[in-house]
C-alpha cells in the first residue's frame, strides 16, 4: 500500500537540527586509564573540554591497540560533535576509519557532523555507510538520516527515517517528537 508523508508546519524542524544526535560513542576500551575515562565521558553524554583533553592525553601517551585507538578517535570526535566543533568531530572520525575502516561508529558519526554543519548529502551516504557495516545505537543514525532527509526536501523518507528510529527506541522522545510534525495521506 502506498503512502504520503507530509509536513505539518509548526516550526519543529530548527529544533531538531539543534539536537543532532551522535549515533553513539563506540566504547569497547579494555582495562583502565584515560582511555577509559575518555570512553566513559562519551556514554555518559558529557562534553567538556576536560573531557575532551583526556581523550587526547589517551591518544598522546597510552599504548592502545588498533581497535582501541579508533574508539578514543570516535569517542573523542563524540565530545567535539556535542561541542558543535563540525571540523574537530569530522578529523577525529576520518582518523578512526583510517586505522579501522570497519568501524561503523565512525560513518554515522561522521555523517551527523555533516547533518550538523547542513552538508546533508555527505550526511547520508556516511550513515548510509555506517548502517551497512553495523552500530550500536542504529536509532541515532535513522534520526540523523531523517533531518538530512527532511533537508534535502525528501519528507516520505524522514517520515520513515523518523518511524525507524522511534521504533528502535521507544523511550527516546526526539523522533517521536519530529513524528508529531507529520501528516500520512493515503492515496
Amino acid at each position: 500500500m502506498a503512502w504520503i508523508a507530509t509536513l505539518r508546519w509548526t516550526g519543529g524542524l530548527a529544533a531538531a537540527l539543534i539536537c543532532v544526535a551522535p549515533a553513539g560513542a563506540s566504547t569497547l576500551i579494555i582495562g583502565g586509564g584515560v582511555a577509559k575515562d575518555c570512553a566513559d565521558a562519551a556514554i555518559e553524554g558529557r562534553s567538556d573540554n576536560a573531557s575532551v583533553t583526556k581523550c587526547t592525553l589517551a591518544l598522546e601517551t597510552e599504548i592502545l591497540g588498533f581497535r582501541d585507538r579508533a574508539r578514543t578517535y570516535v569517542n573523542r570526535g563524540v565530545l567535539h560533535l556535542r561541542q558543535r566543533d563540525f571540523d574537530g568531530a569530522v578529523s577525529d572520525f576520518d582518523e578512526a576509519s583510517k586505522i579501522d575502516p570497519a568501524l561503523g561508529e565512525a560513518y554515522v558519526n561522521r555523517g551527523a557532523a555533516y547533518v550538523g554543519s547542513s552538508r546533508y548529502g555527505e550526511g547520508l551516504v556516511q550513515i548510509d555507510q555506517g548502517l551497512a557495516l553495523g552500530v550500536k545505537d542504529p536509532q541515532k543514525a535513522y534520526f540523523n538520516r531523517g533531518i538530512a532527509h527532511e533537508n534535502l526536501g525528501d519528507v516520505t523518507a524522514a517520515y520513515r527515517d523518523y518511524s525507524k528510529a522511534a521504533e528502535l527506541d521507544p523511550e527516546w522522545d526526539a523522533p517521536r517528537n519530529e513524528l508529531t510534525r507529520f501528516t500520512v495521506k493515503r492515496p
